[in-house]
């Protein structure tokens, strides 16, 4: 009987023992795993040359680098448009007739006027020299004359104005004045007739956020695409950079300056650009997205742009050597491109860099280095 108990007692204990060595062995294998998913997941990529390019974006409007707005230089109403939307036009082809009715009885009646101021002269200038008319006399018969003289002309001028020319090749743009329209003459307000404009080179305006218009130079190339043609890239060249932001908010007095410098509005500036389209694809008014290249290099020593890291002393890279150990390491970038950045000092070809990325409790933002990246 005490043998049994005692083989029963042995076999709880053993059991027992199987046991507490599982969890042991179990607690271990738990807690190094544990310890290894404290460990953070290091990412790195190797220093390489590369092409690269860097890139500003903006939008634009597409319109004719040459346009007139044909206007009438008399007051009259319009006898007959002789052209229409989309007609080609050349360079003094008459394009619409004004109503002359009225210049042609001004000029009747200013070459009477003249007639008789001829007259007049000659015979006054016969009796003068006679010593019939006194000089006085003369002079004012020849005011007269010439008086006379520059009225025809004005009138003739006037009734030549009535026809109405292209002052340059081009196209009607848009549908001009209908027949019967009064044709308003004036500096400040006159009546357009038609629109011409010269579609054959066009043109970009485009805004460009401040931040991005100090790398925007003449020169410099761009693609750009539209809407009306997707998955169709075209090309430009930089050809002005205007030196005044597009809302003018230099020229404000002091109080708006404050004012403004308060709010967070964007400034842009006004980049023009010259478009190549041999095609002739493109139409006034289109909106372009464009990208100007500001910097390019085919052989570029660089890095992945999440391999950048910036405290108060500058940019630095954290290097991984070969023993595993690390050394955070200044840098000098050059190009931002869309992943990558150039180093231009502080790195060398093959070595690896750390690039996990590093969640911050602050705005990321605001630590970014470089230009900002398109």
């Amino acid at each position: 009987m005490d043998k049994v108990k005692l083989k029963k007692w042995a076999k709880i204990i053993l059991v027992l023992v199987v046991v507490i060595i599982a969890i042991v062995t179990g607690y271990k294998y738990y807690a190094q795993k544990q310890e290894e998913a404290k460990k953070p997941v290091v990412n790195t990529a190797q220093v390489q040359y590369m092409s690269m390019k860097s890139i500003v974006s903006a939008t634009g409007t597409i319109k004719p680098v040459e346009s007139v707005e044909v206007s009438s230089k008399i007051t009259a109403r319009v006898k007959q448009v002789l052209v229409k939307e989309n007609d080609t036009v050349t360079q003094g082809q008459t394009v619409a007739l004004l109503d002359g009715k009225d210049y042609e009885t001004q000029k009747e009646q200013a070459e009477f006027t003249l007639k008789n101021a001829k007259i007049i002269y000659d015979r006054t200038n016969y009796l003068y020299n006679i010593g019939a008319k006194s000089k006085e006399d003369l002079d004012n018969a020849q005011y007269n004359y010439d008086t006379a003289q520059s009225k025809l002309e004005e009138a003739e001028s006037n009734l030549s104005e009535t026809v109405i020319v292209s002052p340059m090749d081009g196209v009607v743009i848009g549908e001009p004045v209908t027949d019967g329209t009064m044709a308003v003459q004036g500096n400040s307000n006159p009546t357009v007739i038609m629109r011409i404009a010269d579609l054959s080179r066009k043109q970009i305006f485009a805004k460009v956020d401040e931040t991005d218009i100090g790398s925007v130079r003449v020169g410099q190339k761009a693609t750009f695409t539209v809407d009306a043609y997707n998955g169709k890239t075209f090309t430009a060249t930089v050809s002005k950079i205007s030196q005044t932001d597009m809302d003018n908010s230099w020229n404000v007095s002091n109080s708006s300056s404050s004012s403004s410098s308060s709010s967070a509005a964007v400034i842009y500036y006004s980049v023009t650009l010259d478009v190549d389209d041999p095609e002739g694809l493109l139409m006034p008014s289109m909106t372009a997205r464009v990208d100007i290249e500001t910097a390019n290099k085919d052989n570029a020593l660089a890095v992945p742009l999440s391999a950048l890291k910036t405290d108060k002393q500058g940019t630095y890279v954290i290097v991984i050597k070969d023993d595993g150990s690390t050394e955070n390491r200044y840098v000098e970038t050059g190009i931002y491109g869309d992943e990558f950045v150039e180093i231009i000092n502080g790195l060398a070809e093959g070595e690896n860099v750390d690039v996990t990325m590093v969640k911050k409790a602050t705005n990321t933002n605001q630590n970014r280095p470089g230009p900002p990246i398109h």
